[in-house]
């Protein structure tokens, strides 16, 4: 399976941009890691890499809104 690399914009509508696929984990996070690296702090949008079957998967599983992680010390 590939590894997609997206920036993710957030603002004003959820919106992807595919930049690159890559087969091998270590090219694709090195890649990642580089863009992350070259973008400016202002710039909107983040950087995500993901494993996917497909380009449609990929869009499907990083457009999905996950529930933030518990924090222990709200008990």
């Amino acid at each position: 399976m590939p590894y997609y690399i997206y920036k993710v914009f957030s603002f004003p509508i959820r919106r992807l941009e595919k930049l690159e696929q890559h087969q091998a984990f270590r090219d694709a996070s090195a890649r990642a890691k580089a863009l992350r690296a070259a973008s400016a702090p202002e710039e909107a949008g983040a950087i995500k890499m993901i494993l996917a079957e497909n380009e449609l998967q990929a869009e499907d599983l990083l457009s999905q809104l996950r529930a933030p992680q518990p924090n222990p010390q709200d008990d």
